[in-house]
């Protein structure tokens, strides 16, 4: 199972660890390769974007481990930036089949989010190579970094690395399905197998009287727009915030001056499923697609509603006046009024807490998980031997 981890620790550093020990707890040998984006910050700019490219160190370790140790099934979950799309060269080179699980839309978009200015944008899908992404800098507005992103783009298109490497595809939600199968990724190579949360945690129904957000402080997740939200809740309903990221200072600032805000932090995930139990709705104000955002696993889990934009993945995960409550994406007078209803509707509140928890024992225990998962090694398989 190969993972490139993350600088800020997000879902997918979370989501491959849960899925390594899923594995392992129920019998299954995984061998971890593992690459940390720290080392980005050790090395030359011109060498990070090379290796993005085509990581040829990364290509001769794998298949030294395959020979090695001789895996049923290679599994990755992020190639990006170190490892490289090489990783699936070196598996079919080793005659091992290939799985890769699709969290965000990076082969298609340069910052992975299909976003920019404050909006959704697809300019990229239909340009052979992004110059749309490259004009407007949307790899962290560096002209450098977004020369190597289209870069990698456009290469594996040309190759056309994923459909002829990849054995199967694991896409999170139907909306993310629907995406990849219009965009050149084959229907018959694709599955939907959601994220998951074990061990299942205790059901509190006595709640505090505060809302949460948990996730990164960054303006595609629409932190700003919550913070405007807010000015209208205020003390009638205490938003608790947790997490990092660029929006950091604005955040604490607005907290120190609001009696409506508290600022938690960094919060490990045990703090974060007790948060999460406590509070009355997890609010989920993101402006981007999304892929499937764990905490909204954890926080049905719980039993914990959500209020989410009715946009990508939060339009099909949350189920209005059942789960939670959508608005539209960028209104902060609506998030408002729906975080508000929480106070006016509390009998309708808890009626849905008990339909979260049931929701999430239907769809996203660790049992139906590991099943589907097996089921997409096997079909990986099946294509491996079909097509080598």
């Amino acid at each position: 199972m190969a993972h490139n981890i993350h600088l800020i620790p997000g879902g997918e550093d979370e989501s491959f660890r849960q899925e390594k020990r899923l594995l392992e707890i129920r019998g299954n040998e995984v061998i971890p390769y593992i690459r940390n984006n720290q080392i980005i910050t050790q090395s030359p700019l011109w060498q990070v974007g090379l290796r993005t490219l085509w990581s040829q160190e990364d290509y001769r370790e794998v298949r030294r481990v395959i020979r090695k140790c001789r895996p049923d099934i290679l599994h990755v979950q992020n190639d990006f930036p170190l490892i490289s799309p090489a990783i699936f060269y070196a598996a079919h080179h080793e005659d091992v089949p290939t799985v890769l699980s699709l969290r965000q839309y990076r082969l298609y978009c340069l910052n992975a989010y299909f976003f920019r200015d404050g909006k959704v944008c697809e300019n990229c899908i239909g340009q052979l190579i992004p110059l749309s992404g490259i004009q407007h800098r949307c790899y962290r507005n560096s002209l450098l970094g977004s020369v190597v992103s289209a870069g990698r783009i456009t290469l594996h298109r040309l190759l056309r690395t994923y459909q002829r490497q990849v054995d199967m595809f694991i896409a999170l939600t139907e909306f993310a399905y629907d995406k990849f199968v219009t965009h050149d990724i084959p229907a018959e190579k694709i599955r939907i197998k959601p994220n998951f949360v074990d061990p299942i945690p205790d059901l509190i129904t006595d709640r505090d009287n505060y809302v949460l957000y948990v996730g990164r402080l960054t303006s595609e997740k629409g932190v700003e727009v919550m913070l405007k939200a807010w000015k209208a809740v205020g003390v009638k309903l205490p938003l608790k915030i947790a997490g990092s990221g660029l929006l950091e200072p604005t955040v604490k600032a607005v907290a120190s001056s609001s009696q409506g805000i508290q600022y938690l932090g960094y919060q490990s995930r045990e703090q974060i499923t007790a948060l999460l139990s406590k509070a009355k709705a997890l609010i989920f104000p993101s402006l981007w697609y999304e892929g499937l955002p764990r905490v909204i696993i954890e926080a049905f889990a719980v039993g914990t509603p959500v209020i989410a934009s009715n946009l990508g993945a939060m339009a099909t995960l949350i189920t209005p006046h059942r789960t939670g409550l959508h608005v539209p994406p960028g209104d902060a007078e609506a998030l408002a009024q729906a975080a508000l209803d929480i106070i006016y509707n509390p009998d309708q509140w808890y009626a849905m807490q008990m339909a979260a928890r049931s929701e999430f024992e239907t769809f996203y225990t660790a049992d139906a998980n590991y099943q589907a998962l097996l089921d997409i090694y096997q079909q990986a398989s099946e294509n491996h031997q079909r097509h080598f």
